[in-house]
């Protein structure tokens, strides 16, 4: 009986009210009666005070990002799975609120607008491309929801309403510029898909290249799901490249790899360097034809740690052995948790309070340690170049000696001058 006199004073006021009525009446099947309408009542004031705490997981599961999201979605749910079976958040449970962004700008926001308002989540975690992301943004800003996303981006960006997961441009793009400088290649076709996250990427790249005195041999994009290279490879056959640096995202990669080894190109004779292709991309692309060529993540399921072995070894047994593990699943998974500390740490799953105490805060993750910086809400990361291997997994070819701090506006790169840069400066 103890527990009902840590509620409200309302509830215990009913309870009071309940036991009074009891002890004034006569007879054993009134006393009986109103005895058990007060142990229901107790019973429903103790699960009202752990009802479960709603959070939304936002994805494309259909159309031409599917390919790339449906894993960031099961490996989201199997971080809140497992923080369930540890005894939830402050107590309760996480209830996941499940919607499909269809791969379609506007649909992210409507379903943002849907989660908040309609839901009354507490954060969502969801997002692939920058355009989902961007069309999201004003959407959270407005309504003070909280959004995690755990995808690497073009940077460029500080949302006081979005925690960043995954790698900004410090973190992934100039780093594998950098790596194919030192290795000799100096001559870049640049190619990806035609939005915003390669549109600015190609930008920032053609900033690097032009401070280190290299060579463009083109830069060429394509619809979002478009599937037609012959055009772009007879271009690429002409301008003689000796290393693609590749933005394209979804299923457009499918298509263009295939017609890459029909057209008689190799990781050999033309390697790319690609910044959207993980090894999910990879199984869905056939791995004869990716082979070879590089990526820059800061993930993969090779990954020597602990923690990633407790991960794949999880998620396999919740998705089965079949299934890979890949740097935006894992970058959505640890999402999962940081938000936790940070509610944990903030006793409230209030916006403006987690956000006050997420700063600072680390986790022991499949890549690493991985802390929130508390100046932008992005998140510090070990840098990782891979290169596909023949079962289809990514080995670790180089990586950083520890976590890089993200620097969203490249700041500190004196090449990054003309870019754009925070209100506030740098």
């Amino acid at each position: 009986m103890n527990v009902l006199f840590d509620i409200s004073s309302t509830e215990e006021n009913k309870y009071m009210l309940v036991m009074g009525v009891a002890r004034k009446t006569k007879g054993l099947i009134s006393g009986v009666l109103i005895l058990a309408f007060a142990a229901l009542l107790s019973v429903s004031l103790v699960s009202a005070q752990e009802e479960p705490i709603k959070v939304g997981v936002l994805h494309s599961l259909s159309g031409t990002m599917s390919i790339s999201e449906v894993s960031v979605r099961d490996a989201t749910i199997l971080a809140i799975e497992e923080i369930n079976a540890n005894g939830g958040v402050m107590g309760r449970m996480l209830e996941p609120i499940i919607e499909d962004g269809a791969s379609d700008w506007p649909t992210f926001a409507e379903k943002a607008r849907k989660l908040i308002l309609e839901d009354e989540v507490a954060v969502v975690f969801g997002g692939w491309t920058s355009a989902s992301r961007k069309a999201m943004l004003p959407v959270f800003e407005e309504l003070n929801g909280l959004l995690f996303y755990p995808v690497q981006y073009e940077g460029l960006e500080q949302s006081p309403n979005i925690f960043y997961t995954g790698a900004t441009t410090n973190q992934q793009i100039v780093p594998g510029v950098e790596y194919l400088l030192e290795e000799g290649y100096s001559k870049f076709f640049l190619l990806g898909s035609d939005y915003v996250f390669p549109r600015t990427s190609n930008t920032i790249i053609k900033e690097q290249l032009a401070a280190a005195g290299v060579e463009m041999a083109g830069e060429e994009y394509v619809p979002l799901g478009g599937t037609e290279f012959s055009t772009i490879l007879a271009k690429i056959r002409q301008a003689e490249p000796d290393v693609i640096f590749n933005t394209l995202n979804g299923d457009s990669n499918v298509a263009f790899f295939k017609q890459f080894i029909d057209a008689g190109f190799s990781a050999e004779s033309l390697p790319t360097m690609s910044v959207s292709i993980a090894e999910e991309e990879v199984l869905g692309i056939g791995i004869e034809n990716i082979v070879g060529h590089l990526t820059a993540w800061n993930y993969y399921q090779t990954v020597e740690t602990p923690e990633n072995e407790a991960f794949v070894a999880a998620f396999k047994e919740r998705y089965g052995e079949e299934r890979v593990t890949n740097d935006p699943m894992e970058a959505g998974y640890f999402g999962v948790y940081l938000w936790a500390a940070a509610v944990a740490a903030a006793g409230s799953t209030d916006v403006d309070a987690v956000k006050e105490a997420a700063g600072g805060i680390t986790f022991q993750a499949p890549e690493g340690l991985v802390t929130v910086d508390g100046d932008n809400q992005h998140t510090y990361k070990t840098v990782r170049i891979g290169q596909v291997r023949e079962d289809g997994l990514i080995d670790t070819i180089w990586e950083t000696e520890e976590p890089i701090k993200p620097d969203p506006y490249l700041c500190t790169y004196e090449w990054a001058e003309n870019l754009p840069k925070p209100e506030e400066g740098c």
